[in-house]
């Protein structure tokens, strides 16, 4: 069997309009994160989930409370959190940015790396596999754990995870698929 997970992203954020990395700062949804939560409901009224888990940082849970409330039963899982970027957590993004890409195994001080970002989400897609077999599970969080699931779940590289990231590529969509057998 297999589970079928749809990932969708937090709605943005304040620091994101104000080009801030929050990492785990625990930034507030803006009104266009909210916005966006209330059409994603919108866009996805059709499918349906048995579960919906997301970080435990407020912009993910509002963005699923938004979106899901009254729908599917909301789980918060700290595992699912953004790539902890220590002592450059609610930083500028200018600062934080250029060093993302070069903490795949090095850590940001007093932070983790991409790869124990990775080490989250293979502990977290383990207990996924145990309790939610043939289930269709969406999850939503934030950019380190699903960059980690196209390493694990597509097979891509750190490189190409994170080259061909929507963010990069500005290919935004209401959820992608992954399937975990």
């Amino acid at each position: 069997m297999s589970v079928n997970i749809t990932y969708f992203v937090h709605g943005t954020t304040n620091d994101n309009l104000n080009d801030v990395s929050s990492g785990w700062s625990d930034a507030e949804l803006s009104q266009k994160g909210v916005r966006q939560s209330i059409d994603l409901r919108k866009q996805i009224k059709d499918k349906k989930f048995d579960v919906v888990f997301c970080s435990d940082l407020k912009r993910a849970v509002k963005s699923a409370e938004i979106t899901f409330k009254d729908r599917v039963p909301i789980i918060k899982e700290w595992l699912l959190r953004e790539c902890n970027y220590g002592d450059y957590n609610g930083m500028p993004s200018r600062i934080v940015e250029p060093i993302q890409e070069k903490c795949i195994t090095e850590r940001f001080p007093n932070g983790e790396s991409y790869e124990d970002v990775k080490l989250r989400m293979e502990i977290f897609l383990n207990e996924l596999e145990k309790k939610y077999d043939g289930k269709n599970v969406a999850i939503v969080a934030h950019r380190a754990p699903q960059l980690a699931l196209e390493v694990i779940l597509k097979g891509k590289t750190w490189e190409e995870a994170f080259n061909q990231d929507w963010r990069k590529t500005k290919s935004w969509k209401p959820g992608w698929n992954y399937l975990l057998v």
